[in-house]
């Protein structure tokens, strides 16, 4: 018989990344997921903070079974990067803001045992979006920490800890800056952005240049008169000398 060691301080755990489960439901799931935790990510560089997509996050030590799988969290006062999963109690710091992009599927879970258990950890912010509208019609719902363990419904649309006012935009959540109004793009949007940037800054230098190539053609013209003003008048000069004035 095959005696059963107990997991000591000494032991050696090893906690898995993952359990071969699909990221989410849907193409729409995915997409929101992605692109929520790509937009967070561009957000929070040159940051002590982390956004994680999808991995196991471990909240009691030596027991492995206490996880779940955040769609998408964001840890401050952390070193920036990725992990293959996360460990509050080695890491020292509870997710601040956590999204989860919720279905009829998942509806239970994500809206009674996940959100008490991220209230218990301490979770500030906790949100719901449902881009497809099948179980929550405003499709994004929030929940703030008010007090221990206790949530509120967010009701102005704003991430506190984020600094950051949400919107839904579609099968998305649209993201804007509250100290400028600014949105937070998503790559493809950056790079469609930047393409524009590097066509206005084509467009300016060619007209500057057309506008010093002009500026130029003047400054010749101006030359080339003055010089035949300048050959006229020596021209003038030497009749003068020969004839005398011109006649009236």
């Amino acid at each position: 018989m095959t005696a059963i060691l107990p997991i000591t301080e000494t032991t050696e755990i090893f906690y898995p990344s993952g359990d071969g489960e699909p990221m989410a439901e849907t193409y729409d799931h995915v997409y929101a997921i992605i692109s929520t935790l790509e937009v967070l990510k561009q957000y929070l560089t040159g940051r002590q903070a982390t956004v994680l997509g999808n991995q196991f996050l471990y909240y009691s030590q030596g027991f492995l079974r206490l996880r779940v799988a955040p769609d998408v969290m964001v840890i401050f006062d952390v070193a920036p990067g990725g992990r293959d999963n996360y460990k509050i109690w080695s890491e020292g710091q509870v997710p601040v803001v956590i999204f989860e992009m919720t279905s009829p599927g998942t509806e239970d879970n994500d809206k009674s045992f996940k959100k008490n258990l991220y209230a218990q950890l301490g979770v500030k912010e906790y949100w719901l979006f449902d881009p497809k509208g099948e179980w929550i019609p405003e499709k994004l719902r929030g929940y703030r920490l008010v007090w221990e363990a206790i949530y509120e419904p967010i009701t102005d649309s704003r991430s506190e800890p984020l600094q950051l006012r949400l919107a839904v935009e579609d099968k998305l959540i649209g993201f804007y800056r509250e100290d400028t109004g600014e949105k937070l793009l998503l790559p493809d949007e950056l790079v469609a952005a930047l393409d524009q940037e590097v066509q206005a800054r084509q467009e300016a230098e060619a007209q500057a240049e057309a506008e010093r190539e002009r500026a130029e053609a003047e400054r010749e013209r101006a030359e080339a008169e003055r010089e035949r003003r300048k050959e006229m008048e020596a021209l003038l000069a030497r009749y003068r000398e020969q004839f005398g004035q011109l006649p009236e």
